[in-house]
């Protein structure tokens, strides 16, 4: 698949009313999509703190991340991707699923963020070349097929020196328990069928995956309150966690 710029040209205008719809739903934070809207405020915070401790960045800056470029692998409809725009970086977002694409121009453009998006495979993006201070690997490797050639890809898109934030679920009964049944099919926050116990990953693999030039620098559980929805930090990784991997080398030597 090679990259695909979707830009208001390329929208088909029998098209535009589904998508700026579709938009809507994406960014409505009390509509179907608020997990995504609850957990990302959760996430920037970590993202931010982590990325600004590995580059040497001051986070209660107005713009931390200013000058670094950042990857947001599977982004969706831009949730994350223009946070993190907003607090300075270089943003590409990337998706294979062109609905998604579209959906994260219309809204980029509705607020003006300036997010290079694209239709684009992890692995055909690293075979251009491409490469990035840091790349956001986000409740996206659960739903990966082929999970080491996957992360293979990833790991090639980080600069020497750069680091991968990783967040996802973990491969254990409570998870299946809580994360599957419970959100699924007992409090319906998410569709039925979104996650596959068979896919979900374990730290140990992420590490494998990305291959002895990582290390790990930071990782913590991420603990969910039913009642409140409420998104915490926790020292217990058996369900949802997070991990933060940077690659040997010198930040800013390059590819």
């Amino acid at each position: 698949m090679t990259a695909v710029h979707l830009t208001a040209p390329d929208i088909d205008p029998s098209e535009v009313e589904y998508f700026e719809k579709l938009a809507h739903r994406w960014w409505d934070d009390q509509g179907p999509f608020w997990p995504l809207h609850k957990l990302n405020a959760f996430r920037l915070d970590y993202v931010r703190d982590r990325l600004c401790a590995a580059f040497g960045c001051d986070p209660d800056a107005e713009r931390p991340l200013e000058g670094l470029e950042i990857l947001d692998i599977g982004c969706g409809g831009g949730i994350l991707s223009e946070s993190v725009h907003q607090l300075g970086a270089k943003v590409t977002g990337t998706e294979i699923t062109e609905k998604n694409v579209r959906v994260a121009e219309i809204h980029a453009n509705w607020s003006g963020a300036d997010i290079d998006y694209q239709l684009i495979t992890a692995d055909d993006l690293a075979a251009s070349g491409a490469s990035f201070d840091a790349v956001l690997n986000m409740e996206v490797v659960e739903h990966v097929e082929h999970l080491p050639d996957f992360l293979a890809s990833c790991a090639k898109l980080v600069r020497p020196g750069g680091v991968m934030v990783v967040a996802t679920i973990n491969r254990t009964p409570v998870a299946w328990l809580s994360a599957i049944v419970g959100a699924e099919y007992v409090l319906g926050w998410l569709p039925k069928g979104t996650h596959h116990y068979r896919k979900l990953v374990k730290p140990k693999e992420l590490a494998a995956g990305l291959g002895p030039e990582f290390q790990v620098i930071h990782e913590t559980g991420v603990r969910v309150n039913p009642l409140n929805r409420h998104f915490s930090f926790s020292g217990y990784k058996g369900i949802n966690y997070m991990m933060v991997f940077q690659r040997a080398g010198t930040a800013g030597s390059g590819a």
